[in-house]
């Protein structure tokens, strides 16, 4: 399977297990709980599989980077957390700290 199928996989499982975690309220409610550390579980060990195809700094500030910029979108849809300039410029940001170590890997 291609490296960036299995990180984008990796990427939605992190982002879906950060999101229990907001849901569990400090590890107070089950199910939630639970998720939070079967999807870690399982995004860690699909990400682990992408870094056989992909160069672990590739691969790390893709996973970190998309993972908090999604988790920051997810904040604001249904948790209605604050979305103002700050939150769009610092997620623009991140975005483009990916693309530019993606370049990075591309011209070595």
């Amino acid at each position: 399977m291609n490296g960036y199928v299995l990180l984008a996989i990796a990427i939605i499982c992190e982002t879906f297990a950060t999101s229990m975690l907001k849901a569990s309220e400090g590890f107070s409610k089950t199910i939630p709980s639970l998720a939070f550390f079967i999807g870690m579980s399982i995004s860690f060990y699909i990400f682990s599989q992408a870094l056989a195809y992909i160069p672990l700094s590739i691969g790390y500030a893709i996973w970190a980077g998309m993972g908090t910029a999604l988790t920051a979108l997810i904040a604001v849809v249904v948790w209605q957390e604050s979305f103002n300039s700050y939150t769009a410029m610092g997620i623009t940001l991140i975005i483009m700290g990916v693309v530019l170590l993606n370049l990075k890997g591309a011209g070595h």
